[in-house]
């Protein structure tokens, strides 16, 4: 079926084996969506209904599923086994039912690492640790096995990778086109984000669960100000600043694509914060490379808002990496020690805030190479080249 292949599955799975080993790990409990598609290739919609996968150190893979799953398991996943249980909370908890596969499956005075100690507050889920239900083994934090293999991508998901960028870049260039003003922030994303994904899943016969998208996220005008913000509905008017957002999911995986655009003829004040922030993100790539800390990165970044006079217009660290989630480690921040590797793909985007004014950023995506990086997102970033006229 399309999607990661059973040999990429394999190869995660023999990799984590030889760390639990290291660890003195005989098996993994991972409740983590992303995690689990990791682990087996399948996605699904999290619920208040746990679902966690159990790797054992002989590499056999147990699924722990509500009822209403089994089916979508058996057809999608990569596993050895499924066990499933009727409803939550129902008569029994689930996490009671759990504690007896894990008996079953001869994990009895075992060590059990995890990622989550049970599972997550999903939609109102209530229930005990894992470790308060099975008393009969010892526990390991182990949410680094996994991170640590997340961040370096193999050749399939940089292939993957890719292929999202293509469909990112077509839905980011309708949004463009589709931007006019006297029209509703909702109205060009919706119009820009069906033609991308009608045109992806036609290309793209047999994938599931495929989209692409492209929007604003409020970010029009003096309220592009904020950069994690909601949609206000704005209408988009002469003379705005617009900071966007693109991306698109094939097996789970996406890139992310930003960009500053200007409604009209640019003023000065705005030519001039966008040329700012141009500098900062020439900064961040030229600091992009093997061996390089990822705080460092951060690190010189910051140090040009400091020298420049534009520290009260900073609002968040450098970037961050990228891959099943939409921010995942590492980050290009100065908290973060850990060191660039070819094969880790991280997302670049020192931006600035102007209260009044609005927000200055771009967002690309690259692929750290033994030579420096690769830029995955390709998308034109001048100001001539963004302005609507």
């Amino acid at each position: 079926m399309p999607g990661v292949s059973r040999r990429e599955i394999e190869r995660r799975r023999l990799s984590l084996i030889e760390s639990m080993e290291r660890l003195g790990v005989d098996a993994l409990y991972v409740a983590t969506p992303a995690n689990i598609n990791y682990l087996t290739g399948f996605e699904f919609i999290a619920t208040e209904r746990p679902f966690a996968v159990i790797l054992k150190k002989s590499g056999e893979v147990t699924v722990f599923c509500p009822l209403l799953e089994v089916d979508h398991v058996a057809k999608y996943a990569y596993v050895d086994s499924i066990e499933h249980y009727p409803e939550y909370p129902d008569e029994r908890h689930p996490m009671e039912l759990l504690a007896e596969l894990l008996k079953k499956l001869g994990l009895s005075g075992k060590v059990i690492g995890y990622d989550v100690d049970g599972y997550g507050h999903v939609m109102g889920y209530r229930g005990p640790r894992l470790s308060e239900v099975f008393k009969d083994a010892k526990y390991v934090y182990a949410r680094d096995l996994i991170e640590e293999l997340r961040m370096v991508k193999s050749d399939e998901e940089i292939r993957l990778l890719r292929e999202s960028s293509r469909w990112t870049t077509l839905a980011h260039r309708l949004l463009q086109e589709y931007t006019l003003p006297g029209r509703y922030e909702d109205e060009v994303s919706m119009m820009a984000s069906m033609r991308a994904t009608l045109a992806m899943i036609r290309a793209l016969p047999g994938w599931r669960n495929l989209r692409a998208s492209a929007g604003f996220r409020g970010q029009v005008g003096p309220h592009s100000y904020y950069p994690h913000s909601m949609s206000v509905h704005a209408v988009i008017r002469r003379g705005q600043i617009l900071v966007t957002g693109a991306g698109a999911r094939i097996a789970g995986y996406s890139v992310e694509l930003e960009r500053t655009m200007v409604v009209g003829k640019p003023t000065e004040e705005q030519r001039k914060y966008f040329d700012l922030m141009m500098k900062a993100r020439h900064i961040a790539f030229e600091n992009v490379k093997p061996g390089v800390r990822c705080g460092d990165v951060d690190r010189a970044v910051r140090a040009f808002y400091k020298e420049r006079g534009i520290w009260q217009f900073w609002r968040h660290h450098t970037g961050h990496g990228i891959g099943l989630e939409v921010h995942e480690a590492p980050f290009f921040d100065v908290g973060d020690q850990r060191v660039l590797k070819p094969g880790m793909v991280m997302s670049v985007e020192p931006g600035i805030y102007v209260p009044g004014l609005g927000g200055f950023r771009h967002s690309d995506t690259v692929l750290v190479t033994e030579e420096g990086f690769e830029k995955l997102t390709e998308y034109p970033d001048e100001l001539d080249d963004l302005t609507i006229d």
